[in-house]
């Protein structure tokens, strides 16, 4: 009993001071660090959120003759448990052709993209370009974000956002409660945090993966639409490309600013459609909701240097992950840190979504179970 008295209480000096700490330095985001641990696919039960309106007019995938009767290989079940999948999905020609669930999800519950949303973002660029809404992807951030105007920052364009190649201080952390990418996550002023970000390296030089370029990006996309992100998305993409569902956008506060970087709440079946516009070249049932020039533009590599390893970039396009050679096929697909993927294998027609609770061993630029899924796609369908 002495024992226990005695964790207890160092538990709770710990607790106290940790709530100084947080007082002093004005990181009252540590409260929910120490509440909610690290980040989790069901967050969204925690954050206030901005409803996305599905289709008036849902467009429903068919579902193949032969639907699920492959049985996945033995590898590859193996990992998507080990990860804790909770759904993988494969589409082909508009169809269904597997589809499972695992620990109670089912095909209309959501769960967080985590960093599939800036995928989603670069896309939200390329549609605000084609209505007029940005004059180029060289217009300097500062035409929207005054403070951008004052200092180095004025040097920074879309271009630089949407490329993760701003050259701002934002260090990319989940691990380290007092890191900008857990003080964006659990905070409740984004847009603060952004504001207070400053240039270290000349832009549109270095590659390096930062939340914050997206966020930036967001913030541009909401100043030059008049609309806010959740807004954006249902008029220009969740309504036109006939999303099944309502999605939801975690915001920093009650009413406040869509966490753009990371939680865009979906499932896998609407996921897949945006997978689906860049296969059709931005066109939605005859519909050019992007242009075909912007879809390939965002599918090349970036001319960059990545920052870490010093080596020219082949892996990162306008928000868009690239594999530009496996097995003789070209691959691209959107990410999130707990391995959720949106794949697409376009001389296949293939789309692939995995959403779960963990991911695999980093091998480069890229995890181990993207190529175990693309392995089992090319194999099987």
């Amino acid at each position: 009993m002495k024992k226990l008295l005695k964790i207890l209480l160092s538990i709770s000096f710990m607790l106290v001071i940790l709530g100084l700490i947080a007082l002093i330095t004005g990181n009252k985001h540590l409260f929910s660090v120490v509440r909610h641990n690290f980040p989790g696919i069901d967050d969204y039960k925690i954050f206030s959120n901005r409803k996305i309106r599905k289709s008036k007019q849902p467009q429903l995938w068919k579902i193949a003759k032969d639907y699920n009767r492959s049985s996945l290989s033995t590898r590859l079940r193996k990992k998507l448990e080990q990860l804790r999948s909770i759904a993988f999905m494969v589409v082909k020609n508009d169809t269904i052709l597997y589809e499972e669930y695992w620990n109670g999800y089912e095909n209309k519950q959501i769960s967080n993209s985590f960093s599939m949303a800036k995928t989603y973002v670069g896309v939200m660029t390329g549609i605000a370009l084609k209505n007029g809404f940005l004059k180029s992807l060289d217009q300097p951030v500062s035409d929207f974000i005054q403070d951008f105007g004052k200092d180095a920052r004025k040097r920074i364009t879309i271009r630089h956002l949407i490329t993760m190649s701003s050259g701002l201080n934002w260090k990319e952390s989940y691990i380290n409660p007092f890191s900008v990418t857990t003080k964006g996550y659990y905070g409740d002023d984004i847009i603060r945090t952004c504001l207070r970000l400053h240039c270290i390296e000349e832009p549109g030089k270095l590659f390096e993966y930062r939340s914050g370029d997206t966020q930036l990006l967001a913030m541009v996309l909401e100043k030059a639409t008049g609309m806010n992100l959740s807004q954006n998305v249902e008029k220009y993409l969740w309504q036109p490309t006939g999303a099944e569902f309502d999605a939801f956008w975690s915001l920093d506060k009650v009413n406040g600013t869509e966490k753009a970087y990371c939680c865009l709440n979906s499932n896998a079946r609407d996921f897949a459609r945006l997978g689906k516009l860049y296969l059709q070249n931005g066109v939605w049932n005859g519909q050019q909701l992007l242009d075909p020039g912007f879809v390939q533009e965002s599918l090349a590599a970036a001319p960059l240097i990545d920052k870490e390893t010093g080596n020219k970039v082949d892996f990162y396009g306008y928000s868009w992950w690239l594999v530009p050679q496996y097995k003789n096929h070209r691959i691209f697909y959107a990410r999130g840190i707990l391995g959720q993927y949106l794949i697409v294998i376009p001389e296949k027609e293939l789309i692939i979504v995995r959403l779960g609770k963990k991911r695999g061993r980093k091998t480069g630029p890229h995890f181990e179970e993207l190529f175990l899924m693309i392995d089992e796609a090319l194999e099987k369908w």
